[in-house]
């Protein structure tokens, strides 16, 4: 058999470039991106079909501190994405020396079989003088081991052919997984709430950093070819709620211009997006507004 295939966990801490990573590798975006860390909520699957392989990249939240439910979820779906993979990818942030979540991340893997391979990938490496990057390089091999490393900027596309080739021999000789049209495990009315969310992310910058969900109620497809998306951003205070409207409501709809034009460029399509802001207090420390909103913790 000249086909290989297999699932890729993709973990690191928050903001390192997964999502981006993602995006560039399967040339489209499917994963929300924005420079605020702990973008990714969820665990996605990324599919990317060649020729002769199918890599299947597990996108996963940061893996961080956790300071309420929210956090205790992201990190629970971080690390049950490590079971049953073929690899394991590990994304670190070269710019950067190791931090105290990725000291946490080398001990979590520490618990998981050594007979799963790990990749180390060192991110941002135009960021980096060339001088340091190898001293840089060692710090992180220091935290893990029997680990390949390579070196990759996600955001300007430098090593992604090599790191591609490397994944490809890493994975297991095996027939495809899923159709080769299929990209992601994920429906287009979930990647909206994504890009809905990056777009109030980027907007917003620091003035409401995480302290917002958002809720599709409803995804219609319409006879004219175009779709009706109505949404909720769910905020922790009155305070936020002015914020995310803005005077005269121009934030609001600055908000939606963004994620409409990212949702029909995923979509293929035009829509109709109407958006609404509803005060939810303390919702990531509210258990039954966690479930609602789909970041229920697991037993």
């Amino acid at each position: 058999m000249n086909h290989r295939s297999g699932f890729i966990a993709v973990i690191g801490h928050p903001n390192v470039g997964k999502s981006t990573l993602l995006n560039a590798l399967l040339g489209q975006k499917i994963a929300a991106v924005s420079p605020r860390p702990q973008t990714t909520r969820k665990r996605q699957l990324g599919i990317l079909t060649l020729e002769h392989a199918q890599l299947i990249f597990v996108d996963t939240p940061g893996i961080h501190n956790a300071k309420h439910k929210l956090g205790e979820f992201l990190n629970q779906e971080a690390q049950e994405a490590l079971d049953g993979v073929d690899l394991i990818l590990w994304l670190v942030d070269a710019s950067t020396h190791p931090t105290d979540e990725d000291v946490n991340i080398s001990t979590l893997l520490k618990s998981v079989s050594p007979r799963t391979p790990r990749m180390l990938v060192l991110n941002k490496i135009d960021l980096v003088q060339p001088d340091d990057l190898s001293a840089r390089e060692k710090e992180y091999a220091e935290l893990t081991s029997n680990a390949s490393v390579m070196r990759i900027s996600a955001a300007q596309r430098l090593g992604l052919g090599e790191l591609l080739e490397a994944l490809i021999q890493a994975v297991p000789e095996r027939e495809a997984e899923y159709p080769e049209e299929q990209i992601t495990d994920l429906y287009e009315k979930e990647i909206a709430g994504d890009l809905i969310r990056e777009a109030c992310l980027i907007k917003l910058r620091d003035e409401v950093p995480h302290g917002m969900a958002i809720r599709i109620d409803e995804f219609k497809e319409r006879d004219n070819g175009m779709a009706y998306i109505a949404a909720t951003i769910f905020v922790e205070r009155e305070s936020q709620k002015g914020i995310v409207i803005g005077e005269s409501g121009k934030m609001l709809k600055a908000i939606g211009s963004a994620a409409r034009k990212e949702i029909e460029e995923m979509g293929g399509h035009r829509i109709f997006l109407e958006l609404r802001v509803k005060v939810s207090k303390d919702w990531r420390n509210d258990p039954n507004m966690l479930k609602q909103l789909g970041y229920g913790k697991k037993k």
